[in-house]
């Protein structure tokens, strides 16, 4: 199964969140719907700015982990 790693944002040089997921588009959808109640619906974190594609979900999570090491 594909991962993807992603990240949203409210503005330019805004707020960051680092996310993973299997299915890019219906995440995407839920954080700009604020289907769940979070980071992302409590600052508006509703821009993708940047994403990857992963062969698998270990390494798409794997790939999260080492970006947060960084905010």
């Amino acid at each position: 199964m594909t991962g993807f790693v992603y990240m949203m944002s409210d503005k330019p040089r805004g707020v960051i969140y680092i996310g993973v997921t299997s299915d890019l588009a219906g995440r995407i959808w839920e954080h700009r719907n604020h289907i769940y109640k979070g980071f992302t619906a409590k600052y508006r974190a509703e821009k993708l700015v940047w994403f990857e594609r992963h062969p698998n979900i270990v390494l798409a999570i794997q790939r999260e982990k080492s970006l947060k090491r960084y905010i």
